[in-house]
């Protein structure tokens, strides 16, 4: 304690104080750095928010190292502002290196620049989605699933092509591209569940689509909260897109159509059936606006 004591004792106590101030400022060099090193704590986070850090960063410490060299002539002042330096230009050329080197296949490029681009989605987080995925080709008049036999055991979104969705042979709608082929049946499935497609999927042209595995997926989703976020909003929303497109085909004649894969919607194809409050809801909206 005696020892601390003194410590203490040397450092603030009888160390000397500033009698008189410089009158004259610093040259324009140190206020440049010091002026990059405000702005360059304003960075954001993410891939660019770090190489706008340490780009700026990196200048600050340079101007600071040239400041003591010139104006100060302190070794020691000059060293460590060097090698801070160093290690700003370091991290930049790492992560630039990184940023460059994300290369994918041709699918990928335009799933990237038309899907998730547009999100705000960085490469190296598009990179994670893209290596636990395959790229898989379906030719034309092949099913990619059959009504009652092909098990729900993965997540696909079409590239290119489109896709024909019928139910026991009657036409439901099309699959365009950058559109989840079977967003219904997962978003009807809980993890520990299984099932198997209630339509029928095929190829009207030869088709291009990105495939995820059931569980390599969710496994994905524990690891990355992000990615789990990111596939919720994307496949609610091709879900909406989906019942928008079967809008026009609800009222045939008597009888009233809906995709039996969605949950909570099934297909009537007799008044005797008994109807639930949406079904009756959707019924007497669909009587009004056909008046």
């Amino acid at each position: 304690m005696e020892k601390n004591s003194s410590l203490w004792k040397n450092l603030v106590d009888e160390h000397p104080v500033c009698i008189t101030w410089k009158q004259d400022a610093e040259v324009a060099i140190y206020h440049l750095a010091s002026i990059f090193f405000v702005v360059g704590f304003m960075g954001g986070s993410g891939f660019f928010g770090l190489l706008y850090i340490f780009s700026l960063l990196g200048l600050g410490f340079l101007c600071s190292a040239v400041w003591a060299w010139v104006e100060v002539c302190a070794a020691d002042i000059f060293s460590w502002n060097f090698i801070l330096f160093v290690i700003c230009f370091m991290q930049f050329v790492h992560i630039a290196y990184q940023f460059r080197s994300i290369t994918f296949a041709r699918e990928f490029q335009v799933l990237y620049s038309s899907l998730f681009q547009p999100l705000g989605i960085t490469l190296p987080v598009f990179r994670t989605i893209a290596l636990s995925s395959e790229v898989v080709t379906l030719e034309k008049e092949h099913c990619y699933a059959m009504q009652g036999k092909t098990p729900i055991d993965k997540l696909s979104l079409l590239v290119s092509g489109r896709i024909r969705v019928t139910v026991d042979g009657e036409f439901l709608h099309y699959i365009f591209p950058f559109q989840f082929l079977d967003s219904p049946e997962w978003d009807s499935l809980r993890p520990t569940e299984e099932g198997t497609f209630q339509v029928t999927l095929t190829a009207e042209t030869d088709c291009r689509y990105v495939s995820w595995r059931r569980k390599k997926l969710y496994l994905l989703f524990a690891q990355h909260r992000y990615i789990s976020r990111l596939f919720s909003v994307l496949i609610g929303s091709d879900i909406a897109d989906k019942l928008y497109a079967l809008n026009d085909r609800v009222y045939v004649g008597k009888s009233y159509h809906y995709d039996i894969r969605l949950p909570n919607f099934y297909q009537i194809s007799s008044p005797e059936i008994p109807r639930s409050p949406m079904t009756e809801h959707f019924r007497n909206s669909r009587q009004y606006y056909d008046k």
